[in-house]
């Protein structure tokens, strides 16, 4: 996350946990000193066939009931527009606490995702809620878009999964990889993780091979202004960093995503998906 005009991008929506991104978005934004962009995102939706519900009536009824509808539809796309700008009046003045002043409030509309990769070179950091607001109301699940959207970007994503607290202890799950390296790069360039304590965890059976992928990962911070906290942990890895999170108090986790291939994936399942199912706090995932 180096200084330059990319923006934080936060996905708003109608759900409980939009103002937790707005939140945190905000807070991002405020620590890197970047932009923030809020975005309202209308899904274009199929509209309900006449067929559907006109049954055997005559062909002129059939005719009156697809006026109607189609009324009804233009009704109904109005009261989202406007319910989404009223959305992005509230999450602007909410933002304008932490201390950013350069806000953009914007309306998109179609697929998620596909508004996402269209603004993925203008993204520094997307934040977005773990389930939007089809399924606020379902915990444990992921929202429809989500793993799709942490596959189709290349940028750091935040996944918010509760209420603002500020992250002072954070935690990164550290296992030598790629991604893991990429993580444990943006902990030392940017400025949003200064003065925090990390906890580097490693999860394996070798002992000694942890011991050594740990301290050259604490070797790799040591010109950051990061506080280190070693952990070799044994035992399966989801569970045992989800424990680890609960006993320490840590309010923040970053980690490398979908580090294997997809046949992998199918076969073992994802970690990335295993570790938002179950994690308590917001995960900052890089690919």
């Amino acid at each position: 996350m180096a200084n330059d005009n990319r923006k934080v991008l936060a996905g708003i929506d109608g759900s409980s946990i939009s103002n937790a991104v707005a939140d945190y978005a905000a807070w991002i934004a405020s620590r890197v000193n970047a932009p923030l962009k809020l975005l309202h995102n209308l899904e274009h939706r199929e509209p309900v066939m006449v067929a559907d519900l006109s049954g055997n009536i005559g062909f002129g009824s059939r005719e009156h009931l697809l006026e109607e509808l189609t009324e009804l539809e233009a009704k109904r796309s109005k009261i989202m527009l406007e319910q989404g700008k009223l959305l992005l009046s509230n999450a602007t003045d909410r933002v304008s606490a932490f201390g950013v002043s350069d806000i953009l409030a914007c309306q998109r509309h179609g697929s998620l995702t596909e508004t996402l990769v269209e603004l993925e070179e203008e993204i520094r950091v997307l934040v977005l809620g773990i389930r939007g607001e089809d399924h606020a109301e379902q915990p444990g699940r992921l929202g429809n878009h989500l793993e799709t959207v942490l596959r189709s970007l290349h940028r750091p994503i935040l996944v918010v999964n509760g209420e603002f607290e500020t992250p002072q202890r954070i935690m990164l799950a550290y296992d030598g990889s790629q991604a893991a390296c990429r993580a444990l790069e943006l902990l030392t360039s940017s400025p949003l993780f200064t003065g925090m304590v990390c906890h580097l965890v490693y999860v394996g059976d070798d002992v000694e091979k942890g011991r050594e992928i740990l301290q050259k990962g604490e070797n790799a911070l040591a010109g950051a202004d990061i506080e280190v906290v070693q952990a070799n942990l044994h035992g399966i890895p989801d569970q045992e960093l989800l424990a680890y999170q609960q006993q320490h108090g840590i309010q923040m986790q970053v980690m490398g995503s979908f580090g294997h291939s997809r046949w992998r994936e199918m076969l073992l399942g994802s970690f990335t998906l295993k570790m938002l199912g179950q994690a308590r706090v917001p995960l900052l995932l890089l690919r």
